[in-house]
């Protein structure tokens, strides 16, 4: 994917260049603007074949992971074709390869993708469906060759585990991770661990790169709840 970000701060026009026929997957309503030698074209957002099963896999991503029920493919109709996009998100957009390395997203991260990446859901156990909001029963991992856009709420922050490390994670912070890593999903101190002010934790071991980001948006909506208007029964 040839791209340039419009800026190094928080919320960036990623701009994309497209060659004849080339194709690029987006987040459903992501396009800002594009020069007018780009198709744009909305799908199912599902890996498979057949109308129903289509359907299906596509509901079923669009409910467990948090991920829209559409994806838009761009098309470039000419060698200059160019299409900029934007997260929904006030925040970075970050990079990663897919190929050598599998990653595994948390919920909204996905922004775009080279036609030649795919992502489908895996399955997770009943403990972390429960307990996380990390994709609920499964959690969306990656496959293919290419470029994968993601964005995050504030600053991306990209942290390595050597195989001797433990992270222990917010789980409203977490972004994307290798799925070299193994996690387990608890309560910050205990089954009393609201009384910390923090909730639900990621706690990752192994080796591999676990991508944060600085906000959590939860928190942030909480923040505005009192300035909202109270609604007139």
């Amino acid at each position: 994917m040839k791209y340039e970000l419009s800026s190094e701060g928080s919320c960036p026009l990623v701009l994309i260049s497209l060659g004849m026929n080339e194709q690029v997957n987006i987040e459903h309503g992501s396009m800002v603007f594009h020069n007018g030698k780009v198709n744009l074209e909305g799908r199912m957002n599902q890996n498979g074949s057949g109308l129903l099963g289509g359907i299906i896999k596509a509901a079923a991503r669009s409910m467990v992971s948090g991920e829209n029920f559409f994806v838009t493919t761009a098309t470039g109709t000419a060698n200059d074709a160019l299409l900029a996009i934007s997260a929904g998100a006030i925040g970075n957009v970050k990079a990663l390869d897919v190929g050598s390395r599998k990653w595994c997203l948390n919920d909204g991260a996905f922004l775009a993708c080279d036609s030649s990446v795919t992502y489908s859901m895996k399955r997770q156990s009943v403990g972390r469906a429960i307990f996380g909001g990390t994709g609920g029963l499964f959690v969306m991992e990656t496959a293919g060759i290419g470029t994968l856009l993601i964005n995050g709420f504030g600053e991306i922050v990209e942290l390595e585990l050597d195989g001797n490390d433990t992270l222990v994670v917010d789980n409203n912070h977490v972004v994307a991770w290798e799925n070299s890593l193994s996690y387990n999903i608890k309560m910050a101190s205990g089954i009393f661990g609201f009384k910390t002010g923090e909730g639900v934790v990621n706690e990752f071991t192994g080796r591999g790169k676990l991508l944060v980001q600085s906000k959590n948006i939860a928190e942030f909506a909480s923040v505005l709840v009192p300035y909202l208007p109270i609604p007139k029964k």
